[in-house]
């Protein structure tokens, strides 16, 4: 299993079927729970933790992320590849105001510390990522350029039950398909580059 597996697993992500005033302000995407936890899964196995942590209110959020991910060796169960993340995200006026990310991909250890910017987070959570053509990279920093389109709206299942939620396809620099119920996010799905498909689901 490769680096590049984790890399394109994890990373926390033209035209857009979806205007963007149906999500004006990253606050419609936090939860009242203001906590989002998400099971991560590959081939039917529990395989780590992403989970999104708020605090604040109206435009103003800070926005804690952590994905806790080990990948075992069937049946030998040796620890075999393991991807951690840590993220702050600081939200003023609506507005990303700074971003800081430490994480260790199997070892290599990235850090990163990003001001103000217009881009938003690939960190999946706020539906505004639907409007954008461009999403910066929490784990380099990077940019990196993006096109959505909107496959329909699907049951899709949680753990408090199941819900309606809009589809997305997200392509480009980053591969995901995403879900959303009123702009919050259910699940997530991709495909790895071993060709296994993850899935995030919402507890």
């Amino acid at each position: 299993m490769k680096r590049q597996f984790i890399t394109a697993a994890l990373v926390a992500l033209g035209a857009v079927t979806t205007s963007f005033a149906a999500f004006a302000a990253p606050s419609d995407s936090v939860p009242a729970s203001g906590r989002l936890t998400f099971d991560v899964i590959r081939k039917g196995k529990d395989i780590g933790d992403y989970t999104v942590t708020f605090r604040g209110k109206g435009g103003d959020l800070d926005v804690d992320l952590r994905t806790d991910v080990k990948v075992k060796v069937p049946v030998i169960g040796v620890s075999a590849y393991t991807f951690r993340q840590q993220s702050t995200e600081t939200w003023r006026g609506g507005k990303l105001a700074a971003l800081s990310s430490k994480t260790d991909d199997n070892g290599t250890p990235h850090s990163i510390s990003v001001g103000a910017t217009p881009l938003i987070p690939a960190s999946l959570w706020s539906a505004d990522l639907l409007a954008a053509r461009q999403v910066l990279n929490t784990i380099n920093g990077g940019t990196d350029t993006i096109s959505v389109r909107k496959l329909g709206t699907e049951s899709v299942a949680t753990g408090s039950g199941s819900v309606k939620a809009a589809h997305y396809a997200v392509s480009g620099g980053l591969n995901r398909e995403l879900w959303y119920a009123d702009g919050k996010l259910v699940h997530v799905r991709f495909k790895a580059d071993d060709g296994s498909v993850i899935d995030y689901a919402l507890r």
